[in-house]
């Protein structure tokens, strides 16, 4: 006759089976493991001991409100001869005695989440579970170290922002192991609206990494729920901080979870898609943040950008726009809703823009679905592929109130860039989403997606050409020229009419001031010929007039008198900022106080006011940020230089990112390598 085991105490061996499941960094003071993996743990027994074949042992694992075996958030299971990593099991793995090695696994599609297991009428035990990418029974496998290194277990990275022409990688602290992350983003889930209207089915659904990625798109941003990050755009900051103030998502997280799950003022999409990116990988979904040039906002699903011009050349405000850049976030996934060959990188988007099933969010969809132009596959398949693949047509609104169509060579979805693996360059993955522009791949996709050809797309060897060239040095403070180039490719003599001018503006395509305007009107050209007009940017013009994005809009318009036809060329140019220096004093070691001198020369022809620094790190300042304000003014020409110090709590190769911001060079960002030893 079986005989109940009778558990007088136990150890969890937390240290031991934590540092195995790859979750340490998150303490080692609680049991945290991954799902389809054993772990083990010792049981005492008050009376008698375990004897195989005779001794038994019920184990209960539930979690959530309400425990289901038909939903899956409750398992039943006894003692068995060895562990079945297909379902919860559980066996002994020690000689009879008064002190049990009880080796537990979950099953590898068991709800991620907190769990209580009851081992037999006197031992309660609680544990997190999470998404395991190193087993080959989870939906969320991943069969490569440095990917899982990269996309799960790396703490900081590198946002791509700036211009096509010129990707400016942005450090950021993704932080998902600093302390009480986890606990947070497990908040995240439970203030889910999904959740709140009927907890039994969301917690059966978090089995799946495409339910939580979809609630992760929808959490993100507070549109529709109680979720971490209001989105800003324009006029100001008031009441928040500018998005361009984060360093990392450790600070936006904890900020939100004690201001009772009010939305964290404010967030850009670059911010939405690393804190979409922290969460994921907390709870296991290997995840990377990706940047998209020239991103198209398509209001109506016709997958074509219309976009309008005045007879100067300046765009005309509308709800389609092309962002300068977007970012947004791949979870790494199988999808056994969809076909095999969708498994993989699913794009989803956190930034509110348009409403899927009714509520704001995005994907996940396959990339693999956005390449082939399958826009039946889920989620959002049509508004993804727009971003990447949308037609532009360009009309001028006369002032008689008629349009004419206006030829532009404006592509959507350039250098679609994310971090390398192992390494600070950027990887450019545009092959991922589309194929080559003009291939018969390519043409065969736009048919499949019932999308129109390219229409008037402007032939290089006819016609008249307008491009716009730059200088490599354009750094703000500095005076520069830009040049419009005009060639005659025609047989024939030319007069035309140039105007050329430029625009502060905001990285999702909002305009601004004036910063530079030209108007020519009898430009000349003999057949062959070319003409360069240069445009005179002058700081004292568009220093105050620039966003934090130091983004400005060149626009030329040729009208050929001839043809009347009208031909624009546009350009997004990003000015510079000064490099940070950061040199590191003393010898890095583990909990071992470090400085860090910092240094930035004001590149600007004015003094800067209210400079202050400051630095963050995975594991280096303790899950905050550490700053240090000057007290004077820093002159044109001179170093802002401070010494700020931090300890470093784990070994291993950290990234400090450092933050400079003062009253006319805001938030300017800059990050240092730092290996730490034991």
């Amino acid at each position: 006759m079986a005989q109940a085991l009778d558990i007088d105490h136990w150890n969890l061996e937390c240290e031991f089976n934590n540092t195995d499941h790859r979750t340490d960094l998150n303490g080692v003071d609680r049991l945290i493991v991954r799902r389809g993996q054993p772990f083990t743990i010792s049981l005492y027994l008050r009376s008698g001991n375990y004897q195989p074949g005779v001794s038994s042992l019920e184990c209960i694992a539930e979690t959530g409100p309400q425990p289901s075996e038909q939903y899956g958030t409750k398992a039943t299971f006894g003692l068995s001869a060895n562990i079945d990593t297909s379902r919860w099991s559980a066996t002994v793995t020690s000689p009879p005695g008064d002190m049990v090695a009880l080796c537990i696994c979950s099953a590898p599609d068991a709800p991620i989440g907190r769990y209580t297991l009851t081992l037999g009428s006197s031992g309660r035990i609680e544990l997190i579970l999470l998404f395991n990418p190193w087993c080959p029974g989870d939906t969320v496998y991943m069969n490569n170290e440095e990917n899982l290194a990269e996309y799960v277990l790396s703490q900081d990275g590198l946002i791509f922002r700036g211009s096509y022409k010129h990707p400016i990688p942005t450090p950021w602290n993704f932080g998902q192991f600093e302390s009480g992350i986890l606990d947070i983003c497990l908040r995240i889930l439970d203030m889910n609206p999904k959740c709140l209207k009927n907890p039994g089915k969301d917690y059966s659904g978090r089995r799946n990494p495409i339910y939580i990625s979809r609630v992760l798109s929808a959490m993100v941003n507070c549109n529709d729920d109680k979720g971490v990050l209001l989105g800003k755009w324009s006029d100001g900051y008031e009441g928040g901080v500018s998005p361009m103030f984060w360093r990392g998502s450790v600070e936006i997280l904890r900020n939100w979870d004690t201001q009772a799950c009010q939305p964290v003022r404010y967030g850009q999409c670059w911010v939405f898609a690393a804190v979409a990116c922290s969460v994921s990988r907390a709870l296991g979904i290997p995840c990377r943040v990706v940047t998209n040039y020239l991103s198209a906002h398509d209001t109506n699903s016709n997958l074509v950008i219309e976009r309008y011009i005045n007879e100067n050349g300046d765009l005309v405000q509308s709800r389609e726009m092309l962002w300068n850049y977007h970012c947004w976030v791949e979870n790494w996934m199988t999808r056994p809703d969809l076909k095999p060959e969708f498994n993989g990188w699913q794009a989803s988007d956190p930034t509110p823009q348009e409403k899927s099933e009714g509520v704001y969010c995005c994907g996940p969809v396959p990339v693999r679905a956005i390449k082939e132009g399958e826009l039946m596959s889920k989620y959002d398949a049509a508004f993804v592929f727009a971003e990447v693949n949308a037609d532009v047509n360009t009309y001028m609104k006369k002032k008689d109130g008629s349009t004419s169509k206006v030829i532009s060579t404006t592509a959507v979805g350039q250098k679609i860039s994310t971090k390398s693996v192992g390494r600070d360059t950027r990887e450019d993955i545009t092959h991922l989403y589309k194929y080559p522009e003009g291939s018969d791949e390519e043409r065969e996709t736009f048919k499949k997606a019932n999308h129109q050809n390219k229409l008037l797309q402007q032939q290089q060897n006819e016609g008249l050409h307008l491009t716009i060239k730059v200088t490599s040095d354009m750094r703000k403070g500095c005076d520069f020229d830009v040049y419009a180039v005009v060639t005659n490719n025609t047989q024939s003599d030319k007069k035309c009419r140039l105007l050329f001018g430029s625009c502060a503006m905001s990285y999702n395509g909002f305009l601004g001031g004036n910063c530079g305007f030209k108007d020519l009107l009898n430009v000349e050209l003999s057949p062959g010929g070319e003409r360069k007009v240069p445009l005179r940017l002058n700081y004292s013009k568009y220093g105050d007039l620039l966003t934090e994005d130091n983004l400005i809009r060149l626009a030329a318009l040729l009208l050929d008198y001839s043809t009347r036809e009208p031909i624009l060329a546009v350009r997004n140019i990003v000015l510079e900022n000064p490099a940070i220096k950061v040199r590191i004093l003393g010898e890095p070691k583990e909990n071992r106080k470090l400085a860090a001198e910092i240094t930035l020369q004001n590149p600007l022809p004015e003094p800067l006011e209210g400079c202050c620094f400051s630095i963050e790190g995975a594991n280096l300042t303790g899950g905050r940020a550490i700053s240090e304000r000057l007290s004077s003014s820093v002159g044109p020409g001179e170093d802002a230089k401070v010494k700020i110090y931090f300890t470093p709590t784990h070994s291993g190769l950290r990234k400090l990112v450092v933050d400079f911001d003062s009253n006319k060079l805001c938030h300017v960002k800059g990050y240092r390598n730092v290996i730490i030893g034991k």
